[in-house]
């Protein structure tokens, strides 16, 4: 949505309308692309870096071509006879070649030459003489060089109007620079400037300049001298404060000042009424800058992380604003008047402290860009507010219908290991009852018989804590088994109070990590700033002293660890704060520099993740409250405890929150008979319990959003097969759940014998176990149904009439069975083995599979990544190798349920516990899972594939819908730290026990249709010492010619081998987030692209397209980093 909403940008359009203008004017030239061998989709890439490749020969007859285009070639030398043979030629481009110097040759094109692009190559100098001959140059693009100084003699190119020579290494500019009169754009961003060059101050009809990402530290008060300046970048340019000279630039239209560290504007800044666009994010105002108030035109402002506390009421003033961005600072509310910017499209708000959205605030229809997350919001609740603008305008507009009313309950969970004492002490709390004396402090022997057992699972009651101000709990009391652990995080929330049980009996120091500080892991990747209460039970079987040695123990280890948490990921966010500090040329200098190669755009998100993570840190309350069901103090003390907690307005606001009264209304129907006792009910019978709340068809949606979004019930409004459903007996479905993850054998097979009693009537005729009605087939039966059980606990495979008869009585209908088996599949916990896409099963029976029972851990059909040859014909193959580390915890659950959501997009799949083997048609994935080996090694998920050379494309397009599925996976968990690498296969190949890994950026998906326009492969210089040797990159396939035109070849370090690899990036017009710059150890799940300025982004991707004025293409750009893929035998079946 970012990229479609930037596409609204003023400014942005001001560079795309340039960019479709010399597209115009050039239609009408002739013009001529040559490639040399090896510079087109398909062709060898061995042919390219062969020192034997042949020169790129002209063809004959072009005298009349007035356009050529020679980029992409890997070229050290133009052509022979390229002056003499091109008497018309106009405009030459040579970007993306290995130029060191301009070629001689160029200098007898300078009496007819407007058009100059020589980027991205390796230039350290031009040469005066080449340069004084371009006497009749109008746009020159020398970007992305190594260029230490210019040449006195541009100055002397009088009729020069473009000039872009960002991202080299200048320390100043020329002198001659300020003749040139006629110049309208020049950018010198990225460079080593470390003041404002005053010979820019002659160039009276300057309309675009950037000086973006120098340490200028200050500007001329004469700059002023600009009148003509329409468009100014000051981004990173250490400015500090602005000169009163500075506010008469009255042609401004767009001004980028983020980071540069100013407090105020100056007073005279509101006389700048042509501005149309102003960023002024990553600074350091506390106050809302008046000076902007008077702005009457502005329609786009970015006040991203300052430090402000306030939104001025006046702000309303700026009635043309379209696009506003507050997003981390300190606001605490917002003005009433805000809702008056009618126009606005995007306003982003996230990260602030707001807690109450102004009334009416549904009349900003028109936004489409809206952040509110990260907010203690009460009103509208936090659930509202996330579902967009509609929701909120709904949410008022009930409330305005009916009474408010205000629900005190909150989500109380207790956690911790198998026999730690839940299950009694919930009881004991929520009943309020002491233990007896029953013997023993484990939960089995303490509590009464009639009480239930540990074995039951995860159980959910009601606790009225305090009647008198109506205070309520719900418990969960979450199993400590670990065959739960799958279902485990859907009951870890927001808003709600973690309690971690331990058993202090049985507690040992060495037992803490996994007693206690995996628990505090997984809560806090799943839930950042979660507060947790750790509560020591079975206090009575403890000595006074060796109880206080082991809380002291508990609550040292905790320190320590979150110690340790919390100073690796400072170290990590200095590392990258370091390389922020050198400019993108200095990074890039060397290999083994951090984050070589690595664009300040990603580096910068890659911050914004770390500081989020370390500003949101577990509240983990103090001291650790020992606990003896038999000791009605201690008891009372937790009940104090925890009730004080929860009423603290800065800790729990959500229990505070405001309801429309008819929305509460509803809930309490949904749980009144008779549809109490309904597993489900249809969306037509909630709408008639919505009509007796009070509440129409068309306000009724609304209502069943929130009651999902909250955990009330469960409306998958976006699911075809469930969106006519509302399941709101949740206990019911814990039930449910709890009979799946149950792993006992002989109560399974309990639970199948009951279900076959009394059948015959109604059954199924067909089905193996209703054909067996008489007794004498009784021994038969149980052994059959043992042979199910089986293979449920070995192979996680049932049948679906078995699933029915095991979940006797919750389930009476094959209705009640269908929806349910589609709603564990939509939470991924099972999948259809063999039902076909989109089309009914015709009476076969229907078998499921339950990936987190899988035992053996490898599947049967992995021969081909061991290398192990088939019976078949082997050939070369190229093996690709994406790899997902986790250093401190992995999401339980995360490859059981990643297993089920990938199946619609594989075939011919085998399972193991461990491993996936798969097909994407016709091309071989391979998932794998590796636990860590030792506290120092993370854990890995990688997803593989390989094709041949020619086809190696077809890898990437295996393997990226299997990438998608797993970042959906993990944006459920926000405060997870996690990396994304790719391994070099010359390295896998080897067999390496650690292999280099590049940093990577997966593909990025189109906003606009929500479809993959295609795929390119963009690769950085990288160098890996420890892998000698040749080791190629392939192109895209010959059979995609149609990709061919947008495609830009570039030639690189190989990062193990120290020779070239060609690489490839494909651009389309439009708006996007990729770029040619990898993320090292890419969490592209970041919540929020915090510190990405979207004007900067978008401008800089507009830039790009004027500078190329190729062909344009609607969609977006994709990039993705790999290195060094290298052949593999593989068999051919």
């Amino acid at each position: 949505m970012a990229g479609k909403d930037s596409g609204n940008l003023k400014t942005v359009r001001l560079w795309r309308d340039a960019a479709l203008r010399a597209r115009k004017l050039r239609s009408n030239l002739r013009q001529l692309t040559l490639s040399a061998a090896g510079g087109y989709p398909g062709a060898g890439a061995e042919q390219l870096d062969s020192p034997d490749a042949p020169q790129l020969v002209l063809p004959a007859n072009i005298g009349d071509i007035e356009v050529l285009n020679l980029g992409n070639n890997g070229l050290e030398e133009v052509p022979d006879g390229l002056g003499s043979a091109l008497g018309s030629l106009r405009v030459l481009v040579l970007r993306r070649n290995r130029f060191a110097r301009l070629p001689p040759a160029v200098a007898e094109l300078g009496h007819h030459l407007t058009e100059l692009d020589v980027s991205h190559n390796r230039l350290t100098a031009l040469g005066a003489e080449v340069v004084s001959a371009l006497r009749e140059l109008r746009k020159l693009n020398l970007s992305h060089n190594q260029l230490p100084a210019l040449p006195a003699q541009l100055g002397a190119l009088a009729h020069l109007e473009e000039l872009d020579v960002s991202f080299n290494r200048l320390a100043h500019l020329p002198d001659s620079l300020s003749c040139l009169f006629r110049l309208r754009t020049l950018d010198v961003d990225h460079n080593q400037l470390t003041a404002f060059p005053r010979q820019l101050l002659q160039l009276a009809a300057l309309e675009e300049l950037d000086v973006s990402s120098n340490r200028l530290r200050g500007l001329p008060e004469d700059i002023s001298a600009l009148r003509a300046l329409k468009i100014l970048w000051l981004s990173g340019a250490e400015l500090g404060t602005l000169p009163s000279g500075f506010c008469e630039l009255a042609s401004l239209e767009s001004l980028m000042l983020d980071n540069n560290g100013l407090q105020a504007l100056p007073a005279q800044f509101s006389c700048l009424q042509r501005l149309k666009m102003l960023n002024l994010s990553s600074n350091l105002f506390e106050e809302f800058p008046a000076a902007l108030l008077p702005l009457a035109g502005l329609e786009e402002l970015y006040l991203s992380r300052n430090q402000l506390t306030s939104v001025p009421s006046l702000i309303s003033g700026l009635s043309r604003l379209l696009t506003l961005w507050l997003d981390n600072n300190r606001i605490r509310y917002l003005p009433d008047s805000i809702v008056e910017l009618t126009g606005l499209e995007e306003l982003v708000l996230q990260g602030n402290q707001i807690a109450v959205l102004p009334d009416n605030f549904g009349q900003l229809s028109r936004v489409g860009l809206w952040k509110i997350k990260d907010n203690p919001l009460i009103q509208p609740p936090y659930e509202v507010c996330m579902k967009g603008i509609p929701y909120i305008a709904a949410y008022q507009k009930e409330l305005a219908h009916s009474q408010p009313a205000v629900q005190p309950r909150l989500k109380l969970l207790l956690m911790g290991h198998k026999a730690a004492g839940k299950t009694l002490l919930r009881h004991c709390l929520t009943e309020g009852r002491v233990e007896g004396n029953q013997g023993g402090g484990d939960k089995e022997k303490s509590y009464p018989p009639s009480a239930p057992s540990g074995s039951k699972g995860i159980e959910v009651t009601s606790w009225t804590a305090d009647a008198s101000r109506g205070l309520r709990f719900i418990v969960y009391d979450l199993a400590g088994d670990e065959s739960y652990e799958v279902i485990q995080p859907f009951f870890l929330s927001p808003g709600a109070l973690y309690v971690l049980v331990v058993n202090l009996a049985t507690y040992e120091p060495h037992r803490f990590p996994t007693a206690v500080g995996s628990f505090l892991h997984r809560v806090g990747a799943r839930v950042p700033h979660a507060v947790v209460c750790i509560v020591g039970t079975h206090a009575d079987l403890c000595g006074e002293r060796e109880l206080e040695e082991k809380c002291l123990d508990i609550h040292r280890q905790i320190a320590v660890q979150e110690k340790h948490d919390a100073e690796g990921l400072s170290r990590l966010a200095q590392v990258v704060d370091e390389a922020l500090a050198r400019d993108f040329e200095l990074r890039s200098a060397s290999p083994h520099a951090a984050y070589y190669g690595v664009s300040d755009k990603n580096l910068r998100r890659r911050k914004a993740h770390f500081q989020y993570l370390l500003n949101h840190r577990l509240q983990i309350l103090s001291p650790v409250l020992p606990v003896s069901c038999r000791d009605p103090r201690q008891l009372q003390r937790l009940r104090d405890k925890l009730l004080s907690v929860a009423e603290h307005r800065e800790i729990f606001p959500n229990l505070h929150r405001v309801l429309p009264r008819s929305w509460q209304v509803l809930e309490e129907l949904h749980f009144q008979p008779p549809q109490a006792q309904r597993l489900w009910l249809s969306w037509w019978d909630s709408a008639r319990l919505g009509l007796q709340a009070g509440l129409t068809e068309d306000r009724l949606q609304s209502a069943l959003s929130y009651l999902h979004e909250s955990g009330k019930l469960l409306y998958f409004e976006d699911s075809p097969a469930l969106k006519e459903h509302v399941f709101h007996n949740l206990t019911r479905l814990i039930d449910i759940l709890n009979v799946f993850f149950q792993r006992d054998p002989s109560l399974l097979l309990h639970k199948l014998l009951l279900g076959t009693s009394g059948e015959g009537e109604g059954e199924d005729e067909s089905s193996p176990l209703m054909a067996m009605p008489t007794p004498g087939q009784e021994l038969l039966r149980a052994t059959q149904l043992h042979h199910y059980v089986e293979g449920f606990l070995l192979h996680g495979l049932l049948p679906a009439h078995v699933i029915r008869l095991l979940l006797k009585p919750h389930v009476q209908a094959q209705q009640d069975l269908q929806l349910l088996l589609e709603l564990l599949e939509k939470m991924g916990l099972c999948y259809c083995l063999n039902k076909p896409k989109g089309k009914p099963l015709n009476g076969s029976t229907a078998w499921y599979k339950f990936p987190c029972y899988v035992q053996n851990e490898v599947p049967h059909a992995e021969a081909w990544i061991n290398g192990t040859n088939l019976a078949g014909q082997s050939f070369v193959a190229e093996q690709l190798q994406i790899e997902y580390s986790f250093p401190f915890t992995f999401p339980p659950g995360l490859f059981a349920r990643y297993s089920v959501q990938i199946n619609s997009h594989v075939v011919h799949r085998s399972d193991g516990k461990l491993q996936i083997f798969a097909y994407r048609g016709k091309v071989p994935v391979v998932v794998s899972y590796r636990p860590a080996k030792g506290v120092l090694q993370p854990d890995t998920l990688s997803i593989a594939s390989h094709a041949s050379l020619p086809n190696i494309w077809t890898a990437w397009q295996a393997i990226t819908p299997l990438v998608e599925e797993l970042n959906v996976l993990l944006q459920e968990w926000p405060g997870l730290h996690y990396t994304v690498h790719i391994l070099c296969s010359k390295c896998l190949k080897r067999g390496s026990p650690n292999p280099h890994a590049f940093p990577g950026r997966t593909l990025v998906k189109s906003t606009e249709t929500n479809d993959f326009y295609g795929y390119g492969i963009s690769v950085e210089k990288r160098e890996h010492p420890n892998s000698p040797g040749p080791s190629f990159i392939p192109g895209t396939p010959s059979t995609l010619p149609h990709v061919f035109c947008a495609l830009e070849r570039i030639d690189v370090q190989d990062p193990c081998c120290g020779g070239r690899a060609p690489g490839l990036q494909q651009k389309w017009g439009g708006e996007g987030r990729g770029e040619a710059g990898g993320e090292h150890g890419a969490n592209v799940l970041q919540p929020e692209p915090q510190n990405c300025d979207p004007p900067r982004r978008a401008l800089l991707e507009e830039k790009e397209k004027k500078k190329k004025k190729s062909n344009g293409f609607s969609g977006i750009l994709f990039s993705v980093h790999i290195k060094a893929i290298v052949p593999v035998q593989v068999a051919v079946f």
